[in-house]
């Protein structure tokens, strides 16, 4: 009869775990019989671990207490018997051992398992978290998470707040505070009880020490996008290279389209269909993709941009191997040559501010956004690309107009089907 049939204990010796069996999956059982509570783990992989197991407050619970070939049978039995006489005078050992482990978890151990949870976090977001980690809080990174403090979180923002500024103190709390919420609801004792029981984050509300933002509202205003066009139009003059043309039509297109910063840089080739006139966003910041119509000087700028077409994205690099990033000396360049100071977001509020003059419905505003539906009513009604193509043409008219900027002609609009 085999040592192991039937998965009665059997006497553990280092014969008995040489020849035990590996499972073909999962992981298999040898109990003691010697030791009630004692045994060997076995696993798929082939790693034998000497393990105690008791019932305590109802519940069964496992604690590995060392691999076969680091401990001998009998130095894995004797620690077995001291974890089980600690339980027997009411102690839990296991509990004790799974809190001081979760009570040890860093800063940077928290961060890189919500990094594995949050598997859908946009590049831009991640980058941004990263930045926050290895800047704001590089000190606190190897600092166990419990020993975080609601004193130390308030000097640390007034702090940053006047080092860094106070968005970007507010910035780095907003996110620690997801950080924290996350290990409150991941790391537990042995008992189940979490061992943040409060985010100490939350004492910027209770004592309101959030520094208040004002939004921006800058805008390229009417009498003003004359200047800024021209401006951006010499990026283009002779002598220039070659990238800052693209730069130029970068900037050009966000205004005539009011798209963020990275769906315009990010857009790639297979998501414009000049024969449809259409372009799509396939992950937008509220993660619901959209089509947007082309206008007539929108067009032209792609069609020419097709021309000289350097890899997949629209809006090339220098290298021409990625996408374009933020062309900060161009946009220093304009801001000079123009008098205007604008960033590249401003283009977008220029955009509705356009909109709005027009008088554009609220709801085609919002598709033209692309911004989520506050009513149901407004969920249940679907809005094509040729609903929006009316709009977007007035917002483009009413810009051509106000830069002066050449209309295209005809036969560059109707090039792709040549």
């Amino acid at each position: 009869m085999s040592t192991f049939q039937n998965n009665q204990p059997v006497k553990l010796t280092k014969t008995v775990v040489d020849k035990a069996p590996i499972p073909d999956s999962g992981q298999s059982f040898i109990r003691d019989s010697l030791l009630k509570g004692f045994g060997l783990r076995i696993t798929s992989t082939g790693t034998k671990s000497f393990i105690v197991e008791k019932r305590i407050n109802g519940r069964v619970k496992r604690q590995t207490i060392g691999r076969f070939g680091e401990l001998t049978t009998e130095e894995g039995r004797r620690h077995a018997q001291h974890l089980l006489g600690q339980i027997a005078i009411g102690r839990d050992p296991i509990a004790e051992r799974r809190k001081k482990k979760a009570q040890t978890t860093t800063l940077e151990q928290a961060f890189e398992a919500f990094k594995q949870a949050r598997k859908s976090l946009k590049p831009k977001t991640l980058r941004d978290y990263s930045r926050c980690m290895d800047r704001e809080f590089a000190n606190w990174k190897r600092k166990p998470i419990t020993e975080i403090t609601k004193h130390m979180v308030s000097r640390k923002h007034r702090e940053l707040g006047e080092s860094s500024g106070e968005a970007q103190a507010n910035l780095a709390f907003r996110f620690l505070r997801g950080l924290l919420n996350f290990a409150k609801h991941t790391y537990e004792d042995g008992n189940g009880h979490s061992i943040l029981p409060d985010n100490p984050v939350e004492i910027l509300n209770h004592t309101r020490a959030w520094y208040k933002i004002d939004r921006r509202r800058t805008v390229i205003k009417p009498y003003q996008l004359a200047d800024w066009y021209k401006a951006v139009q010499n990026l283009k003059a002779p002598g220039k290279r070659i990238s800052s043309g693209v730069i130029a039509d970068f900037l050009t297109f966000v205004l005539f389209t009011g798209l963020r910063f990275s769906e315009a840089a990010e857009l790639k080739w297979s998501n414009v269909d000049l024969r449809d006139k259409t372009l799509t966003i396939p992950d937008p910041k509220n993660r619901i993709p959209f089509t947007l119509p082309l206008s007539n000087y929108v067009e032209a700028i792609l069609l020419e941009r097709h021309k000289l077409a350097m890899n997949d994205f629209v809006f090339p690099d220098r290298d021409g191997i990625s996408h374009l990033v933020e062309p900060r000396k161009q946009i220093l360049h304009v801001r000079e040559e123009s008098g205007i100071y604008f960033t590249v977001h401003d283009l977008r509020r220029t955009y509705i501010t356009i909109a709005e003059i027009l008088d554009i419905s609220p709801y085609k505003l919002k598709r033209l956004l692309n911004h989520k539906a506050e009513s149901v009513t407004e969920g249940y009604i679907i809005s094509d690309a040729e609903r929006l193509r009316e709009p977007v043409q007035k917002i483009a008219d009413f810009i051509v107009d106000a830069t002066s900027a050449s209309i295209p002609s005809q036969q560059l609009i109707n090039g792709i089907g040549e």
